[in-house]
């Protein structure tokens, strides 16, 4: 009995470990894939800005924890394929039956690992990946709102600096040399300056809060337009201007300027603000069922709430006009109370939906290995192709049902439940019917079957009972 346990101890083990290389190989993978994905979609917000190299591994370190959360769960549908379908090519998976193991002791360990792998991802959802998304837009707003560094072209006018609009005939790509210099300063609006210099160059104070120009060997033309007489003309050698510009440095804002979404919280402080919108939602309900009993009871005694018009003077016509702006302001104050409602069952939706989100996504571990060994067995091939394949099959049908849920139950066309639980219902269930025809149908190699295929004289040490199980002699 010891070591029947022991040799299941070492299996369970073995199949373990034939899903780690898979894992970490899928993974690295698909957080590669992501990450390029997300450098081709914001590589137009980056570059031009000017922005350090600390700055954007920060914001791809960000961008790494939602990548994360969608890696893991098709890393774990990928290593179960790979895994299975190694083991069922080398028909190891034949010998463990042979020695009594069936398919649903097969999949023990490897649920038992998706399990904790789940709950990790679970932890990881409602612990660290809020924080990251906030952290994640409040840096890709401070950059969004950083200017592109100054753009000067040959003969072309650029006004990227407010109050002044400056004309080169000739830059230099490599150094930040000008030629040909034409400078319009608008700042002072009693008097118009320009500028002109055979050469010149550009660069931005440390705190790019001052762009700064050093010209030379030009001339300053200065017309008060008060008096329009008082015209002045300057010669000089070296110039230097200092303007004054906003945007163009890159600020950082702090993590408690920016409300967060709904994206950016736990499931516990979710449901926090739920129960307040419920809280609220029942408010309005109560105000609006009184203010309809109140509205009830006095046109049922026939006298209208509501002033009579003043403009009106025959007490029957006033009555009536009195009786009707009750009934529309009635009208109106329903169809608020009922716009607030709707209003506050939509965000309560909204807010269901990412509390549910962070559940199912972690339980897509278990259903992919649900899924994943029938299949793995039936492919009876270990190879990355045919895994990725199949895994890219069903995890785009997954995320499909998962994000076409998301948006039905946004809209309030299908509960949040529904909308998020949908994917790993329908995944589950075809996994639960391949795993049971997987089990059903392979054929379990009894020690009475092959005795027929050994010779008699070597049977007398093999006594086999009525069930077909050797017994010592």
């Amino acid at each position: 009995m010891r070591r029947s346990l022991q040799q299941r101890f070492l299996t369970e083990r073995y199949i373990l470990r034939a899903h780690l290389g898979p894992f970490a190989f899928s993974l690295l993978t698909l957080m590669f894939v992501f990450l390029l994905q997300f450098i081709m979609k914001f590589i137009d917000h980056i570059v031009g800005k000017g922005l350090t190299p600390w700055v954007i591994m920060e914001l791809i370190a960000l961008s790494l924890a939602w990548m994360l959360v969608l890696a893991v769960p098709m890393s774990v549908l990928v290593a179960t394929l790979m895994a299975f379908g190694d083991l069922s090519s080398r028909n190891e998976i034949t010998a463990m039956k042979a020695c009594g193991m069936s398919t649903y002791r097969m999949m023990l360990p490897v649920f038992a690992g998706a399990l904790v792998v789940g709950l990790a991802l679970l932890w990881f959802n409602n612990d660290v990946l809020p924080d990251a998304n906030h952290s994640l837009r409040t840096l890709t707003i401070d950059i969004n709102r950083k200017k592109p560094t100054i753009n000067l072209r040959n003969g072309i006018f650029s006004q990227d600096i407010p109050g002044y609009s400056i004309l080169v005939r000739k830059t230099f790509e490599k150094t930040n040399d000008l030629e040909g210099v034409t400078l319009f300063d608008y700042t002072n609006p009693g008097v118009n300056v320009c500028i002109t210099a055979e050469r010149g160059t550009i660069s931005f104070s440390p705190d790019f809060r001052k762009l700064i120009m050093d010209l030379r060997r030009g001339e300053i033309h200065e017309l008060d337009l008060q008096k329009m007489m008082a015209y002045r003309k300057i010669r000089f050698e070296s110039h230097r201007i200092a303007m004054d510009v906003e945007g163009f440095d890159f600020t950082r804002s702090s993590e408690s300027a920016f409300q967060r979404g709904n994206r950016e919280l736990g499931a516990p402080a979710m449901m926090l603000i739920v129960d307040s919108l419920k809280q609220a939602r029942e408010v309005v309900v109560e105000g609006l069922r009184e203010r309809t009993m109140r509205e009830a009871d006095s046109l049922a005694a026939g006298q209208p709430v509501s002033t009579p018009s003043p403009y009106v003077y025959t007490p029957g016509t006033a009555t009536a006009y009195a009786a009707l702006n009750d009934a529309r302001g009635f009208s109106t104050t329903v169809a608020t109370e009922l716009f607030r409602m709707e209003n506050f069952d939509r965000q309560i939706d909204q807010y269901m939906v990412e509390i549910h989100k962070k559940y199912a996504i972690p339980m897509a571990c278990l259903v992919f290995v649900l899924i994943g060994v029938p299949l793995g067995i039936m492919a009876r091939r270990g190879g990355f192709g045919t895994a990725a394949t199949l895994s890219l099959g069903f995890f785009v049908l997954y995320y499909a049902c998962l994000i076409g849920g998301e948006k039905l139950a946004d809209r309030g066309i299908l509960s949040p439940f529904t909308g998020m639980w949908s994917a790993n219902i329908i995944i589950g269930l075809m996994g639960i019917y391949l795993t049971v025809r997987v089990a059903r149908e392979t054929v379990v190699i009894h020690w009475s079957f092959l005795t027929r295929f050994v010779p008699r004289r070597w049977r007398a040490p093999l006594q086999t009972t009525q069930n077909g199980d050797p017994t010592p002699t």
